[in-house]
């Protein structure tokens, strides 16, 4: 699957723990490029896995994002955002900044991101936190990302959809 990313876009990676958004954004974007909540997480608490600090994480990553936001800078954020109101935030930013936000999916099979959870390196989410993800991820998929904002909405529904996933960011630019 080849995707288009409009210069400079926001582009908001969807999906539970385990799923592969931090791999994937790795494989596809500049370091430089990636607001990851993990990494946030890990820079203001105990490590990535501290959901204490996660207000807090949340709050920089927001505030790192206006700034790249404002320098019309192409941004990724790697986070679950399997919540509308995950999601919600970022959109009205993208649209404040007018640039358009695209939404990348991975909606891969529950036992697929179970079991990649469950044999990731260094943190494992619980079980239970993954299946509520995997829940409110499908509760977003029936009521539709469509009427969110987003320019666009990639849905990736299996490991071959991930590992086939091509940007293309060929030069169009952005007219939002």
């Amino acid at each position: 699957m080849r995707v288009a990313i409009p210069e400079p876009a926001l582009v908001v990676f969807v999906g539970a723990a385990g799923a592969g958004k931090s791999t994937l954004a790795a494989r596809l974007f500049a370091a430089a490029e990636v607001l990851s909540s993990d990494a946030f997480r890990a820079v203001v608490g105990e490590d990535e896995a501290d959901q204490r600090v996660t207000r807090v994480a949340f709050s920089i990553l927001h505030r790192e994002l206006g700034k790249r936001l404002a320098a019309r800078r192409t941004t990724v954020v790697d986070a679950t955002n399997v919540t509308a109101y995950a999601r919600r935030g970022l959109v009205r930013r993208a649209s404040s900044a007018g640039m358009p936000a695209v939404a990348i999916v991975l909606h891969l099979p529950p036992t697929l991101v179970l079991a990649r959870n469950a044999t990731r390196p260094g943190r494992i989410v619980p079980e239970a936190a993954v299946r509520r993800q995997l829940d409110d991820l499908e509760r977003s998929l029936r009521r539709g990302l469509d009427g969110e904002g987003f320019a666009s909405i990639h849905v990736l529904r299996s490991a071959a959809d991930v590992d086939a996933l091509v940007i293309d960011r060929s030069g169009v630019e952005a007219r939002f």
